[in-house]
């Protein structure tokens, strides 16, 4: 597995996120806590083979979850909304 791979862990498809797709040509991905822009942006051109044209990153943090009487946290993970130039696309990012 590439070094790109474990930066961009998998897309994120959401009802919201299709709408920042279709409307502003906007791609949401999941990726490693430690990536940083350039990373990120270095590993959409090199798999995806389209220009990026800005990216913008936060660290969503984890839910509290109860089992019975124990209480955890999921973990906390980091999302990057990425634009593509116009008239560039992901193909089959989220096709059903």
């Amino acid at each position: 597995m590439s070094k790109y791979h474990n930066i961009i862990k998998y897309p994120s498809i959401t009802e919201k996120n299709t709408n920042l797709r279709s409307d502003q040509n906007k791609f949401v991905f999941e990726v490693a806590t430690s990536a940083t822009k350039g990373e990120i942006k270095e590993a959409i051109q090199h798999l995806f083979s389209v220009d990026v044209e800005a990216i913008n990153t936060m660290v969503v943090k984890g839910k509290k979850k109860r089992t019975g009487r124990n209480v955890g946290y999921r973990p906390d993970w980091k999302k990057a909304i990425v634009k593509l130039k116009a008239g560039q696309n992901i193909a089959s990012f989220g096709e059903v």
